[in-house]
């Protein structure tokens, strides 16, 4: 199976690593306070998880999870990703990450950003639209008829398809929205960011298949 690798494993890093456990990957994990802080996590994970430093981590992933706050981007090792599929689960928030004059003017997205910091590495945006809870809870086999569906974009074609494959891994059919330019369309405030999934106040959160998932993003607008 897959090597999945984690830089930061707040809610959704942490809840995406136990969804690849549980499909049989082996996970290596890694924070911004060190790999002493993640025993009690990779207890709960069991066998197929370990602690590493952020550049451990970068390199022993087959692909990798990005789940730091927007602001800390830049202290991801650029060198040591190059040449990876890197899964970025980042959003911007600028009450939290400051304002980025190019973000509020709608000139670039989170994800461009962070692409031309990552040079060589092929970013993929995924993960970044649903409320931990639901991505927790919504998980489904191949097949199923409440399977839900998870927004993904990027400008690398077998890095969107290898994301792909991991997101059916572990219980998700995927919505391709194009390339990294067009990620505003799954961002804070969109048609497709939380609400085909549910409301915030029912952990259970409710299935949302591709054609749901579809219209929703068909449905931004800026």
């Amino acid at each position: 199976m897959t090597t999945v690798a984690f830089i930061g494993t707040g809610f959704i890093g942490s809840t995406v690593a136990r969804l690849a456990v549980d499909a049989g990957h082996d996970v290596v994990l890694a924070n911004s306070r060190g790999p002493q802080t993640l025993t009690e996590l990779v207890d709960q994970l069991g066998p197929r998880a370990r602690a590493a430093t952020a550049v451990e981590a970068a390199e022993a992933g087959d692909l990798v999870v990005v789940s730091v706050p927007f602001k800390a981007y830049r202290d991801l090792p650029a060198d040591r990703l190059a040449g990876k599929v890197v899964l970025d689960t980042n959003n911007y928030y600028p009450d939290r990450d400051g304002h980025v004059a190019a973000l509020d003017e709608g000139t670039t997205t989170s994800a461009e950003l962070e692409q031309e910091h990552l040079v060589g590495a092929r970013l993929v945006k995924a993960f970044n639209s649903i409320y931990y809870r639901h991505l927790a809870a919504l998980a489904r086999p191949a097949g199923a008829p409440d399977r839900s569906a998870l927004p993904i974009a990027g400008d690398d074609a077998d890095a969107k398809a290898q994301a792909h494959t991991f997101l059916d891994s572990i219980g998700y059919d995927a919505v391709d929205v194009g390339p990294l330019a067009q990620s505003w369309r799954v961002e804070p405030g969109a048609p497709a960011y939380g609400t085909p999934y549910g409301s915030f106040e029912d952990p259970s959160g409710t299935p949302a298949p591709v054609a749901a998932v579809r219209e929703a993003v068909a449905a931004a607008s800026r």
